[in-house]
């Protein structure tokens, strides 16, 4: 019976070590303990649904990147940096922009921190901290862009600088009817034309495009992103090529 009973506790001891051990494995301190990393290498930021206040977590994968990974805190009142205060969690991206970029979609009623991470070239790549405030500032979703169509197939769009307040940079996209992206930029302006880089500061563009084709649908995006990585507004507007 002493035996037996010997038994069940360390069986109950194994079971305990084993749940203490995956949870130890499964922050992001310890996953990236003894390897090469690069923080601020893997541009994310966050937003909340229009419709559903769920919080959208995009990011841009470079090609290569291997074992996507999304790291949250338990909320907010944390230290952001200390990594041992983030847990991975198990929740699959779907893509954006026919794959361009890619987002994970989480229901959240308790804001946090959030970073993104892959492996590419032997090292662990690292967002900078995303600041959820899917509560406290739900994104703000409009059309409210100006687009100036003198240069044809050059459009310029222009926005109300730091609409909502907070503004750090903003991000833009140019895509087709279909959804394919043509063109993503980040400038410091309120202002962009397709496609000047003259006054881009960060460009995930892999290729030059062409000038837009006259008479054709195109979509415009723009978000507005704050030092947290927030985005506080989202612009949304279709065109036809002039």
């Amino acid at each position: 019976m002493n035996k037996i009973k010997y038994i069940v506790i360390y069986v109950m001891f194994l079971v305990s070590c084993t749940k203490d051990t995956d949870k130890a494995l499964s922050t992001l301190a310890t996953y990236i303990q003894g390897r090469v990393i690069e923080q601020g290498a893997v541009i994310a930021c966050a937003a909340s649904d229009k419709d559903t206040g769920n919080i959208l977590a995009f990011y841009y994968a470079k090609q290569g990147a291997t074992n996507v990974g999304f790291y949250q805190t338990l909320n907010s009142a944390v230290n952001q940096n200390d990594f041992g205060n983030y847990t991975k969690i198990e929740i699959d991206d779907e893509p954006v922009f026919n794959g361009y970029l890619k987002r994970f979609v989480q229901n959240s009623a308790t804001e946090k921190f959030i970073i993104i991470t892959f492996e590419l070239d032997n090292e662990i790549k690292l967002s900078n901290p995303i600041r959820t405030k899917q509560i406290s500032k739900p994104t703000v979703w409009n059309d409210n862009v100006m687009i100036n169509q003198n240069n044809s197939g050059m459009p310029s769009f222009s926005w109300d600088d730091n609409p909502e307040g907070e503004n750090a940079i903003y991000f833009q996209v140019i895509s087709t009817v279909n959804n394919d992206l043509l063109s993503g930029t980040y400038t410091y302006e309120n202002h962009f034309q397709y496609y000047d880089t003259s006054n881009v500061v960060l460009n995930i563009t892999t290729t030059t495009p062409t000038n837009l084709n006259v008479n054709e649908n195109y979509n415009f995006t723009l978000m507005d992103v704050s030092l947290d990585n927030w985005v506080n507004w989202v612009a949304q507007k279709p065109f036809i090529a002039k």
